[in-house]
């Protein structure tokens, strides 16, 4: 287990360390952590729990996930690790050629050109399937409920609502889009904090879900629904893809970092650059979180993984080097090497900000866990709310390529670069537990800063996620969360690091750890948003 020294380092906080023995999930949303606890009371295990609180999720917290996303979950059971990759391709359709030919440079943010087939609804289906005990008919019930009955809006939901919808009025205003306007507000409104929304669309179509394992979405009335949809606005899915989708069990990979096995999803998601991060920062002793030093070397690490991983990570077909070559030991080593410990580096790729996703983490007292997460991309994702279903579609395919030489150029029945991805950490071969941070290309980040807060550092789960943190953003501009000591802001500085100081978290991600330490569930929930642990 991990070695916790609580008395060194105690960050303010609303939140405490949550225990438990028989059952726990820790997600943004009190109502969907519930949710998934209630499946473990009522007998089933933590992938029930897991799958009930996704589901949720896209009614209580639909300015970052939805009905029309993608999934990814690792999932520990009778003492293995297993990988559940649930993104969509690009439609038959999809024509890069036919964007250059409009003068397009690269992917457009909105509109049907983003949308890949959706995964989520598929996933939930898979993983009741295969490893679930309860009908996934009894997983959904809460969240049909709170669709069709109501729920009052989260504070932080409220602003991210607002904030989407400003967005959304400036930047769209094709017909096409009209239906997630009617949908998504009240009298053309995002709703406030503590107001009742509800959605009979929604629930109706999680019924027609559950109902059928999923293949409504698929094959079904949504389908059909979705494909009218897409051709009435010249978009390039079709009835055909999503009927030919089926989510992909794949091995995860991981590296150790300093004892512990850190696993990831592999790609087209890119846990992968968390990995070569931690590969890479392995080599430097770290004694030390609040001083320059431990934010430097862990921003060129991360530069470093982030540079191979844009320029090299997609759909493996793709890939141009292989995951193990990547992650190899010699690989590290050269990068490590590049590194100058007084002075920012410029690292050769650049990346994007912020994004729209829902991470949440699920045990049982009988060892099973999982860690999952689910995201429709940028908030409401492309714009597009399937009429008459309260099914929003994400924009995933914004992060494919119109570059021929880029390993993520659309084509279709490819998948994208994906952002989103699950953790998990063992040691010796026993589940130490699921961790996550949300974020886009913050989760990566993320993910390595939560890692080295509790292996290096002994920080406890609730103190790694309450513990400010930094993001690279581009070359060698850099966020620091407000919070940063003075010290280090001006030692980075002198280092030659571009400094932004954030007095808003938004873009910071916001996590969930669970860890098992022998009989006993230590839950964490972010600060950051309106989360919640559920344990008994």
């Amino acid at each position: 287990m991990m070695k916790f020294n609580a008395e060194k380092y105690r960050y303010p906080s609303r939140r405490t360390l949550v225990c438990g023995s028989r059952g726990m999930t820790a997600t943004t949303q009190p109502l969907a952590a519930q949710a998934g606890l209630e499946m473990i009371r009522k007998g089933g295990n933590a992938v029930d729990a897991a799958v009930a609180a996704a589901a949720c999720l896209t009614v209580v917290e639909p300015t970052s996930n939805g009905i029309g996303g993608d999934a990814f979950a690792l999932v520990w059971t009778e003492g293995r690790l297993h990988g559940l990759n649930s993104s969509g391709p690009a439609a038959a359709k999809a024509a890069a050629a036919e964007l250059s030919a409009r003068g397009l440079k690269c992917m457009p943010l909105y509109g049907w050109e983003t949308v890949t087939v959706p995964g989520a609804p598929a996933a939930w289906a898979e993983l009741n399937a295969r490893f679930g005990r309860l009908p996934l008919e009894t997983l959904l019930e809460p969240a049909i409920y709170y669709a069709q009955n109501g729920f009052p809006v989260s504070p932080t939901v409220s602003a991210l609502w607002k904030k989407a919808f400003a967005l959304f009025k400036k930047n769209l205003s094709g017909r096409e889009f009209a239906p997630l306007f009617e949908s998504f507000t009240t009298e053309g409104r995002a709703p406030e904090a503590g107001e009742i929304w509800r959605s009979a669309a929604q629930a109706e179509s999680l019924r027609r879900i559950a109902a059928s394992g999923a293949r409504d979405f698929y094959e079904g009335s949504i389908a059909a629904a979705i494909d009218a949809y897409s051709k009435e606005y010249g978009g390039w899915l079709r009835a055909a893809d999503l009927a030919a989708f089926a989510p992909e069990w794949v091995e995860p990979i991981g590296v150790n970092y300093k004892g512990f096995d850190i696993w990831e999803i592999p790609p087209n998601g890119q846990g992968i650059v968390a990995l070569m991060a931690l590969n890479i920062l392995k080599r430097f002793e770290l004694t030390e979180r609040e001083s320059a030093r431990s934010y430097h070397l862990q921003l060129e690490a991360v530069k470093l993984a982030f540079a191979e991983a844009l320029a090299e990570v997609g759909e493996p077909r793709s890939m141009r080097r292989s995951v193990e070559e990547l992650l190899s030991e010699e690989f590290a080593v050269r990068r490590a090497a590049l590194i100058d410990p007084r002075r920012a580096g410029m690292p050769t790729s650049e990346r994007q900000s912020s994004g729209g996703t829902v991470y949440l983490a699920a045990a049982d007292g009988e060892g099973n866990m999982v860690s999952m997460i689910q995201s429709n991309y940028r908030g409401f994702g492309s714009g597009l709310c399937v009429p008459g279903c309260g099914v929003t579609l994400h924009n995933r395919g914004n992060n494919f390529s119109l570059d021929a030489a880029s390993p993520n150029f659309l084509e279709p029945g490819k998948r994208p670069y994906h952002t989103i991805i699950p953790g998990f950490i063992t040691k010796d071969g026993g589940a130490l537990g699921p961790f996550g941070v949300m974020g886009a290309f913050m989760q990566p980040q993320g993910h390595l800063q939560m890692i080295v807060n509790m292996v290096d550092f002994a920080m406890n789960p609730q103190e790694a996620l309450d513990a400010p943190r930094w993001q690279w953003l581009e070359g060698r501009r850099v966020g620091l969360e407000q919070g940063a000591a003075n010290h280090i802001i001006r030692d980075l500085a002198d280092m030659g690091h571009e400094l932004h100081v954030d007095y808003d978290s938004g873009s910071y991600g916001r996590g969930q750890i669970i860890l098992r330490d022998g009989d006993t569930l230590l839950g964490a929930s972010e600060p950051r948003a309106d989360g919640y642990v559920a344990v008994y």
